[in-house]
């Protein structure tokens, strides 16, 4: 059990870590939920397409939102987006930023989904069954058929047992066709997939190293915030409960003694404690109204006052100091033995 909490607590401790942990689970279950999935095609001409597009792109969307379900900080980005502008504005950068990366990782679930589909070949092959060029690969010169009548032979392909245009096209020849194209397509995303996270994950800092370092500060910062504040939150309303809870039975207790003509018991000396970590703040009105201010007006992020300038122009750094530095004496002072 102990080895179990150290690990949440680590994972709770590293969130890029434990959010990085959740996508590749998220991966590896997309693969297993394809390999698991019975993939039945209609092998009608009107339902085909629909089943197979479906199949390819309905999942991933799903997945993707997941993605965003499962990370903490899509609730943070939402508030820091909605919250009043207060005394502390808003940085689109620092948001964009937040909703990129969280984008990233909510994309590896459906990436993985889709490179799988593709390989397979199932999806493409029912999808497109009826789009087989049979001039290429079959026999044509059958005129036995209307248009209509050879999409509704060819949209059997996928189901072999009920297929019954060998004449046309054989079987074989058509599914190893589509499944060619299909994988040709899923390394071509895999390819894509791969350029694109090399791109995003190495050069974007490279072009723009300034403003990368400046967004990941403070989205850090508002993560970091964020959970403080929650801390702190707790941590008063565990102070609060444990006061209330003790003047509750002190009262109890003074009553009790004034009946029964028995002194009362002193008071636990952590209540002092208890009490001095609610910060002034001892009843439910003004603890809404502290929420409701932090809500609508954080404080602004400047901790210490500006440098004022002097009189001769110099600002921050460059100012000089407003009084020399006074030269440091030092005396010696010699003792004779005699």
């Amino acid at each position: 059990m102990d080895k179990f909490r150290m690990i949440f607590q680590f994972l709770q401790s590293n969130q890029e870590s434990f959010m990085n942990g959740i996508c590749g689970i998220m991966a590896l279950a997309s693969a297993q939920m394809y390999s698991a999935f019975d993939f039945n095609c209609p092998c009608l001409p009107h339902y085909n397409l629909a089943y197979g597009l479906g199949i390819l792109l309905v999942p991933p969307f799903i997945l993707f939102l997941l993605g965003f379900v499962l990370n903490n900080n899509i609730s943070m980005l939402a508030e820091e987006w909605r919250r009043p502008q207060g005394q502390r504005g808003k940085d689109p950068a620092v948001l964009r930023y937040m909703f990129c990366s969280m984008a990233q990782r909510a994309m590896i679930a459906p990436a993985v989904w889709v490179s799988v589909t593709l390989l397979d070949g199932k999806c493409i092959t029912c999808a497109f069954c009826t789009s087989v060029p049979v001039e290429t690969l079959g026999n044509a010169s059958h005129t036995g058929l209307s248009q209509g009548e050879m999409k509704r032979v060819l949209a059997r392909i996928p189901c072999k047992e009920i297929y019954n245009g060998q004449e046309f096209i054989a079987n074989e020849v058509a599914v190893r066709y589509l499944r060619c194209i299909s994988q040709a397509l899923g390394w071509c995303f895999v390819l894509l997939m791969t350029t694109l996270a090399f791109l995003v994950r190495s050069l974007r800092p490279c072009f723009t190293q300034a403003a990368f370092l400046k967004s990941r500060y403070w989205s850090h910062y508002i993560d970091i915030e964020r959970k403080l504040f929650d801390e702190t939150c707790a941590e008063h309303a565990r102070s609060f409960a444990k006061v209330c809870i003790q003047q509750f039975f002190e009262g109890m207790s003074t009553d009790l003694a004034a009946a029964r003509c028995h002194p009362p018991r002193k008071a636990p000396v952590d209540a002092g404690e208890a009490a001095e970590k609610l910060l002034g703040i001892t009843d439910q009105g003004t603890m809404n109204v502290a929420l409701k201010s932090w809500h609508r007006c954080k404080p602004p992020l400047h901790l210490y006052p500006p440098v004022l300038p002097s009189s001769n122009g110099w600002v921050g750094e460059k100012q000089p100091p407003a009084h020399p530095p006074v030269p440091r004496r030092e005396m010696a002072a010699y003792y004779s033995r005699v």
